[in-house]
């Protein structure tokens, strides 16, 4: 264990920093090359901006380029980037714990002064002789009140946001990250039938999640045993309670006749996947069986659709033309689907990647989307609930698309007789 010495007898002249190597670092997520690629990218985006360094403060950012994925609770923590380091500022009370799982330097702050936070940034780039004219800044995610704070710490340099360049380099997985996403599905499927298998009348939403969530715990576990396990989670819905896609499970007890709403996201490194199904405790009225039907038609169309060259905005169009044809396109919920990576129900967003009218990107190899079309019918009205289905592609460099969900949809598979 390496750590600063510390004679002080009061509060006052207690450390700002220190330095906490306790313990080995641990195997990561990904390989030195992956981060070395992933930290090469942003220095390319440093360069064509005439950055010095770049301070990112993002949960998305700093997972990316470090694989540390820090829990906030009222602290501040970041990545500094400089042309041949990376340092990651962290809070004392985590210890040595985000020096043992991230990839770089590290500086720990104390709570011992209230402007701790930016000392370290100050001290990460003195200690790479780096003089801060222009600093990169993610001002997707970036508080006003800390932008400002970090603008007071570097008087008179200019901060420059890197955030939408940083997104854009996200969206391409490396075979590294693909990987992992695959697992991300593979247990999301798991988790999947084990809530079909525990479906039936008078059990209550939020234990069917319990049981779908330790599946996909246990299974995370077993494939990624060097990593931390957090942050997994289902949302499993019924009835009324499927009408919003994130919906939160309640005590409500499943009857007969219900929708049902399987929605499964193992979380793996940081890594979110999902698995979103419509499903129907007994025989659907005929009304439902036409709404479904119809958004399965729509799922369908959108897994042919989803190619190299294809336009994210020319996909909803077309898929609105099938909904229009069915009455539905006012009950359209959001997008028809959006891109995978770092990413999770708090944190990080590939906002350029999704199936949406005013999304002119273009799907190229490398990118991973989902396909994700989604109805509600209100209250009242026949028919009513939430309607949806989902699928993970991965677009090979090859021009090849592989739907990496197995999990079967529609009212051949998902119609439970319990």
């Amino acid at each position: 264990m390496t750590t600063t010495a510390n004679s002080a007898t009061n509060v006052s002249e207690l450390e700002r920093l220190k330095t906490l190597h306790n313990g080995t670092k641990q195997q990561l997520t990904f390989s030195d090359a992956e981060f070395e690629r992933r930290l090469s990218g942003l220095r390319q985006i440093m360069a064509a901006n005439d950055l010095d360094a770049v301070i990112l403060t993002s949960y998305h950012g700093i997972k990316y380029y470090s694989d540390f994925l820090y829990t906030t609770f009222g602290r501040n923590y970041a990545l500094v980037v400089t042309a041949d380091s990376s340092t990651t500022i962290t809070a004392n009370i985590d210890a040595g714990m985000p020096w043992r799982t991230s990839y770089g330097d590290n500086i720990v702050y104390t709570d011992w002064k209230r402007d701790n936070f930016y000392y370290a940034l100050q001290e990460a780039l003195k200690r790479n002789g780096v003089k801060a004219a222009r600093l990169g800044v993610e001002d997707d995610a970036l508080p006003t009140m800390t932008r400002q704070a970090i603008a007071d710490t570097f008087d008179g340099a200019a901060l420059v946001d890197v955030s939408q360049a940083a997104m854009r380099q996200r969206m391409i997985k490396s075979a590294e990250e693909i990987e992992v996403i695959k697992h991300g599905a593979r247990i999301g499927d798991i988790g999947g039938e084990a809530i079909k298998a525990a479906i039936r009348e008078g059990i209550t939403e939020y234990e069917v999640a319990l049981i779908g969530t330790e599946a996909m715990v246990h299974e995370i576990a077993k494939t990624f045993p060097h990593r931390e396990v957090r942050d997994t989670w289902v949302w499993f819905q019924s009835g009324i309670n499927t009408d919003g896609a994130h919906n939160w499970a309640t005590t409500r007890k499943l009857q007969r006749g219900d929708i049902l709403s399987l929605n499964c996201f193992p979380m793996t490194s940081g890594y979110y996947t999902a698995l979103e199904r419509t499903l129907f405790l007994g025989e659907p009225d005929e009304r439902s069986l036409q709404v479904w039907n119809a958004n399965v038609e729509v799922h369908k169309r959108g897994l042919e659709l989803i190619k190299p060259g294809a336009v994210c905005k020319d996909i909803a169009a077309e898929l609105n033309e099938i909904f229009i044809g069915h009455g539905l396109l006012p009950n359209r919920t959001f997008g028809y689907g959006h891109s995978f990576g770092v990413l999770s129900h708090y944190y990080g967003r590939e906002a350029g990647l999704e199936l949406r009218e005013d999304i002119d990107t273009v799907l190229e190899p490398g990118m991973v989307v989902s396909m994700e079309p989604m109805v509600t019918v209100l209250d009242g009205e026949p028919g009513a609930g939430g309607y949806r289905e989902h699928d993970i592609l991965v677009i090979g460099e090859d021009g090849g698309v592989e739907n990496i969900t197995k999990f079967g949809f529609g009212p051949e598979n998902n119609i439970i007789d319990a």
